[in-house]
């Protein structure tokens, strides 16, 4: 399960960021082309915070659609695939949204821990 150690990243690089600071809340932005399983992120979280300045800390998931744009034709569209094809048939189209994987933000308390 990659996820555990996705969640141990997250945890080094806002726990390295919140500088001794106990960490409240850390937003995700999660692209559903991604691979990766938010649930299993979930899961993993607090497993991974315990013992940090992240521990009860509260995970919040967005997930970011997938979107495209074709290369013929310009559209652009939804996808819930890497190899979905344009509604002109074309399947040279470029992603550009949906495969992130992000620390959008984390709200910290003021004092130090």
């Amino acid at each position: 399960m990659h996820e555990l150690g996705i969640a141990r990243n997250i945890v080094a690089i806002v726990g390295d960021a919140a500088q001794g600071r106990r960490v409240r809340r850390v937003t995700l932005d999660v692209g559903e082309l991604s691979g990766v399983m938010t649930e299993a992120i979930l899961f993993c979280f607090a497993a991974a915070a315990e013992g940090t300045v992240l521990q009860g800390a509260r995970l919040e998931i967005r997930q970011i659609e997938g979107r495209a744009r074709c290369d013929d034709c310009g559209a652009e569209f939804v996808t819930d695939t890497l190899f979905t094809p344009c509604g002109c048939g074309s399947r040279r189209c470029r992603r550009l949204q949906g495969e992130e994987l992000n620390i959008k933000s984390m709200e910290l308390e003021t004092e130090i821990a």
